[in-house]
């Protein structure tokens, strides 16, 4: 159960991110969407586990390797942000959401 101080950053984190994303994403994913589905913040509010649902899914290695590689940077725009909110900023965990791509089998199982 996430407290509501965990949901309050946890939902402030994923606007910034979205904001972030729309923003610079054409030069970190090019042809690719991706949306911030939902952030989790540990108790201790210093990680924040950022769920992604990307399109077209076949990219999700590629946006995955991009992330890796450009955490640093959009921890540190996520913390000019945050800076007046937060004392830390949180380090960021991206993980794919793929219950679209689930939803998406059981349909076809269903016809």
């Amino acid at each position: 159960m996430e407290t509501t101080r965990q949901q309050k950053v946890g939902r402030q984190i994923q606007k910034d991110i979205s904001e972030i994303f729309i923003r610079e994403a054409a030069g970190i994913f090019p042809g690719t969407m991706v949306t911030v589905t939902a952030v989790r913040m540990t108790p201790d509010l210093a990680i924040a586990r950022v769920y992604l649902s990307v399109f077209p899914f076949e990219k999700r290695d590629v946006v995955m390797a991009a992330l890796d590689k450009n955490n640093r940077l959009i921890r540190k725009a996520v913390g000019t942000r945050v800076r007046n909110q937060l004392k830390q900023v949180p380090e960021l965990e991206f993980y794919i959401d793929d219950s679209l791509e689930y939803i998406e089998n059981i349909e076809k199982l269903l016809q």
